[in-house]
C-alpha cells in the first residue's frame, strides 16, 4: 500500500498552486489566496515567503484598501524577472515573444512566412534569431524558465516532432530538437498544436475563463480545434486529439490537403471562402478573408452568398461537435472569428436543426478574447507549465 504524500510533496503542490493563482489572476491579496486555497493564514504566509525568497513573487501593500485595520499584503508575480520564450509557427507568420510570469508580453518579434515548400531552416532560423535578440536585451538578474512553440500541425506527444502539417507541407519534422539546438539556452523546447494551445489559452485567460467544457475552433488556412473536457485538454492517445478540421461533413465535397474529401476545413477554410466569393487568386490570408466579410457587410451579393455557404458547413460541423461533447461554450478564433461574425445567423440556423436540444439549449457561441495572440499565449502557458508544477526546483535549475 502506497503511503500518502509527504510533507515535501504537499509543500511543492501548494507552492505551485499559489504561484498559479498569482500567475493567472495577477496581484492577489494574502486574504484572497487564503480563501481560494482553503489554507490557513500562517501557511499562506510561509508559502509566499518561500516564493519571494526564490524571486518568483514579491509582496507589497495594496494601493487602496477602503477598509479600517491592517491591510492584507498583495502578492504580485515577478514578471520582469522570470520569463519564458513563446513561439508561434503559423502558415503565414512566425512570432516570437518574451513573456513574463503573469502572462505579460515583455518583448516580441514577428515576420511573414512564405507559403510553399516547407523548410525547417526557414522557420527555425528567424525564430531563433528573434529569441536571441530578445535574450541579449534582458537584465543580468532575469531568468528564462521555459521555451514552447505553437505549431500549425499535428504534434506527437512528448517528443516535439511535427508528424503532419498539410497546410505547411510538414511531415515528421524534428522541430523541438532543432529549435533547442539553435537556441542553445540549455532548455528543452516544448511543442503543441496551435489550436490545442489556443483552446487552453482561452480557457485560462480568455473568453472561456471559468468554463469547464468548451470547444475552440481555430481558422488559419485550414481549420483546427481544441476540446476542453472538465477543465482538461482532450489530447488523445498520441496527442493528436482535436483535429476537428478533418471531420468529414460532405463526403462528396471538396478535396482536402489531408487527402480526404469534404473535411470541415475543405468546406470552411480560406480557399473555400475565397473561391465561393470569386476572389481566389486575388489575395490570401486573413486580410483577404476580412475583405470578403467587409464586402458582405456592404451588401455585396456574391460575398454574402459565399459566407452563407461556408456558414452552413461551419454550422453543421459545430452541431456535430455539440452533439458529441456537449460543451458549455464554442469559441471561434483566428480567421474563424471573422467568418463566424459574418455568418452567425447561418451557423445558428444549422444548430437549431442539427444539434440535439439537450446539448444546444444552454450553449454559448463566442469569439476569441485573445484574438490573433491566442496561439502565442497558449505557447507561453505551455512553457510556464513546469515552473508552476515545481516552482523552487525549476527556478533553481534554470538559474544554475
Amino acid at each position: 500500500m502506497r503511503a500518502g504524500p509527504s510533507q515535501e510533496e504537499i509543500r511543492r503542490h501548494n507552492l505551485g498552486a499559489l504561484l498559479r493563482h498569482v500567475h493567472l489572476s495577477g496581484p492577489t491579496s494574502r486574504a484572497e489566496l487564503t480563501s481560494r486555497m482553503g489554507l490557513n493564514r500562517s501557511t499562506i504566509m510561509a508559502l509566499t515567503a518561500d516564493l519571494t525568497a526564490a524571486g518568483l513573487v514579491r509582496e507589497e501593500l495594496p494601493r487602496e484598501t477602503g477598509r479600517a485595520g491592517r491591510p492584507s499584503l498583495v502578492v504580485r508575480p515577478e514578471s520582469a524577472r522570470v520569463y519564458v520564450f513563446a513561439l508561434d509557427v503559423g502558415v503565414d507568420r512566425l512570432v516570437a515573444a518574451r513573456v513574463g510570469l503573469g502572462g505579460t508580453i515583455l518583448d516580441r518579434r514577428e515576420t511573414v512566412r512564405r507559403r510553399g515548400t516547407f523548410s525547417l531552416d526557414e522557420i527555425v532560423g528567424p525564430l531563433a534569431a528573434f529569441a536571441r535578440q530578445m535574450h541579449r536585451k534582458t537584465r543580468a538578474d532575469t531568468v528564462c524558465v521555459g521555451v514552447a512553440a505553437a505549431f500549425s500541425g499535428g504534434v506527437a506527444r512528448g517528443d516535439g516532432v511535427v508528424r503532419f502539417g498539410p497546410n505547411m507541407g510538414a511531415v515528421d519534422v524534428p522541430f523541438a530538437d532543432e529549435m533547442a539546438r539553435r537556441l542553445a539556452f540549455g532548455l528543452p523546447v516544448m511543442v503543441g498544436n496551435d489550436a490545442n494551445l489556443a483552446a487552453l489559452a482561452e480557457h485560462t485567460r480568455g473568453v472561456g475563463v471559468g468554463c469547464r467544457d468548451l470547444v475552440y475552433l481555430h481558422g488559419d488556412v485550414g481549420i483546427g480545434g481544441g476540446v476542453i473536457v472538465n477543465g482538461q485538454l482532450l489530447g488523445g492517445h498520441g496527442g493528436f486529439g482535436g483535429e476537428v478540421g478533418h471531420m468529414v461533413v460532405n463526403p462528396k465535397g471538396r478535396s482536402c490537403g489531408c487527402g480526404s474529401l469534404g473535411c470541415l476545413e475543405a468546406e470552411v477554410g480560406e480557399r473555400a471562402l475565397l473561391e465561393s466569393a470569386g476572389l481566389f487568386g486575388s489575395g490570401v490570408g486573413r486580410d483577404a478573408v476580412r475583405a470578403v466579410v467587409d464586402a458582405a457587410d456592404r451588401g455585396d451579393i456574391g460575398a454574402q452568398a459565399a459566407l452563407s455557404r461556408v456558414g452552413d458547413w461551419l454550422g453543421l460541423g459545430v452541431a456535430n461537435l455539440v452533439n458529441i461533447f456537449n460543451p458549455e461554450m464554442v469559441v471561434f478564433g483566428g480567421m474563424l472569428r471573422e467568418i463566424y461574425l459574418g455568418s452567425a445567423a447561418q451557423v445558428r440556423s444549422r444548430l437549431a436543426v442539427d444539434a440535439l436540444p439537450t446539448c444546444r439549449d444552454n450553449l454559448r457561441l463566442r469569439t476569441s478574447a485573445l484574438g490573433d495572440d491566442a496561439t502565442l499565449v497558449g505557447a507561453a502557458e505551455l512553457a510556464f507549465a513546469q515552473v508552476l508544477a515545481d516552482p523552487i526546483e525549476v527556478l533553481a535549475r534554470a538559474g544554475s
